[in-house]
């Protein structure tokens, strides 16, 4: 007699009740699973739960609408992820020592981290001298991001540059390509934190103007990237604020695809035409530790932005429909108690994130719970990436959890509840308003609420804190040192006397230029701030300018 074929078997009603009796025998009484996303999972799925015979359309083929698979036909069988490691400390001679060394290990792109100080929108001789350089690279003027990159050739090296409004770290590497006779046109990169609803979302250390300047100002941020430096992505629309503030999985990415809607509607309404804009525009996701749940949430993610480009901005270019995302793996997992773990969970979550076809990672270092990243520990996070990649075999098959029945159901599932999410923004009026209400902060705020509970009672383990602790000396963890004192007061001194040397009226004339942009819809905001840069303005000044004229930004706390 012949057997039946594996889809046969797994058919047939009897077979499947036989199976769930025995799990029922075995395991008693089941308790519920919910991912982050309050998706429940199942213990088994089957092609009950996903047909691939009825549902291949929607599959598809990587590099073809509507990507679930990857935007590429060859994704990483062709080309891998760009290893893109976010390190920052002390004056820009410390970064663009430790710089080389991330480069001679393996990084293939750089991202600079600022002080919390250039977050903030303010100079070094502003701030408090014991907090400058503790956790990024000090960086106020051109000649300060000329010296952090030195010997970058930055025609052929692409950098993102971690600079929200007004984006005067861009301005300031523009200022050096020109003094270096590079021409903008071939410098590659993007505008990491060029997303202000992200931040007065979920990230409120950085610079704010009041919102309805700061949605002017990525406006024209984009316009004149889009028109001067063509191999710039000025949009990086970012969902890893609001995932590491709360928000799950699936809030994570509907709120992010709410805010690219609402800056491509905000873009047209310009005069802008999408598809001279949308192909430049970017994502930068967390990466949790819930693999399956990523990896399903980025599928999601590129089979919705493969629709919306089409359906509601009247993008015909196929570039405008892909979803270019970088993914961060999440420091929001990592733990003080028994950190070392620390590398394990950074593995996981990078994993997650090429295997859901992301095109450039950072992992975190394992003490980046402690401080910021030591060398070492920096060192040990770009050999992460490379022992996924030459070791693990991972770049070898395309999406190589596609048509798995769990990953292909919790795929559509994500989708579903990505869409649900979204709607509730939409009913709101988008997201500017949807922010301006305070609505997604509220949400934001109760989906924290409720994973902290599930830690708090136990339901969901974490290691080392809630569950497997171990004495440990707090003391005996590494700490990685402070900048040296006297050589930040040096460099503060040096930075006064450049403001007390550079042409007076120049600096005057750009600021001036500048109050007159912010008060002028016709000029261009970030033109003004490039030309502030070029004439030797520092990013103090310039920030201090435009909060004047545009004012502050206040934001509705989550609760």
């Amino acid at each position: 007699m012949t057997k039946p074929i594996r889809g046969q078997l797994l058919a047939s009603a009897d077979v499947h009740a036989d199976w769930q009796r025995d799990y029922a025998a075995a395991i008693g009484q089941d308790q519920e699973v919910v991912n982050r996303s309050g998706i429940a999972i199942k213990p088994l799925y089957t092609e009950r739960d996903w047909d691939a015979g009825a549902r291949a359309a929607q599959l598809g083929l990587p590099g073809q609408p509507p990507y679930t698979r990857g935007i590429y036909p060859t994704m990483h069988r062709g080309r891998t992820w760009t290893q893109r490691q976010l390190i920052g400390h002390g004056t820009p001679a410390e970064y663009n020592q430790r710089l080389r060394e991330i480069l001679a290990q393996g990084a293939t792109a750089i991202s600079p981290i600022p002080c919390n100080s250039v977050f903030r929108g303010y100079d070094m001789d502003e701030s408090h001298i014991e907090l400058l350089g503790t956790c990024g690279t000090v960086i106020n003027t051109w000649q300060h991001m000329d010296e952090a990159l030195a010997g970058v050739d930055l025609a052929r090296t692409s950098c993102a540059q971690n600079d929200p409004s007004p984006f005067t770290l861009l301005a300031f590497m523009l200022a050096a390509a020109r003094r270096r006779g590079t021409d903008w046109r071939q410098i590659s990169g993007t505008s990491n934190q060029s997303d202000y609803l992200s931040h007065y979302v979920a990230n409120h250390m950085f610079f704010r103007i009041a919102l309805p300047g700061a949605r002017r100002i990525l406006g024209d941020h984009i316009a004149f990237c889009t028109e001067h430096v063509p191999r710039w992505n000025p949009m990086s629309v970012v969902g890893q604020h609001m995932q590491q503030a709360g928000a799950n999985p699936a809030e994570a990415v509907a709120f992010t695809l709410a805010t690219a809607l609402q800056n491509a509607q905000d873009c047209i309404a310009r005069g802008m035409d999408p598809d001279d804009f949308l192909p430049r525009f970017t994502f930068f996701f967390d990466i949790s530790i819930s693999l399956f749940e990523e990896v399903a949430k980025f599928r999601a993610a590129r089979r919705i932005w493969s629709r919306l480009p089409r359906e509601r901005l009247g993008a015909k270019d196929p570039r405008s429909w892909r979803f270019k995302f970088h993914g961060q793996t999440s420091g929001v997992d990592l733990t003080r108690q028994q950190p070392l773990n620390n590398i394990a969970r950074v593995t996981v979550q990078a994993m997650a994130g090429i295997l859901g076809g992301l095109q450039s990672l950072h992992t975190d270092a394992w003490d980046e719970a402690l401080s910021v990243p030591s060398a070492e520990g920096a060192r040990i996070a770009v050999a992460t990436q490379n022992i996924l990649r030459e070791e693990a075999h991972l770049t070898d098959v395309i999406d190589p959890l596609g048509g798995s029945f769990y990953v292909e159901k919790l795929t559509d599932d994500m989708e579903a509840e990505i869409l649900r999410v979204m709607k509730i923004v939409d009913d709101a009026g988008g997201m500017y308003r949807a922010v301006e209400a305070g609505l997604v902060q509220r949400m934001i705020g109760e989906s924290a609420r409720k994973f902290q509970q599930r830690i708090d009672d136990g339901r969901q383990t974490v290691v080392g804190v809630n569950a497997y602790q171990v004495d440990e000396d707090s003391d005996a963890r590494p700490i990685n040192p402070r900048p040296d004192r006297a050589a930040m007061q040096a460099f503060v001194a040096s930075f006064q006397a450049y403001k007390a040397q550079r042409s007076q009226d120049a600096v005057r004339r750009a600021l001036d230029a500048l109050a007159r942009a912010a008060a002028d819809p016709a000029d261009n905001v970030f033109a003004r701030v490039v030309e502030a840069a070029e004439a030797g303005c520092t990013h103090g000044e310039i920030c201090g300018t435009l909060r004047r004229e545009l004012g502050f930004g206040h934001v509705q706390a989550i609760v």
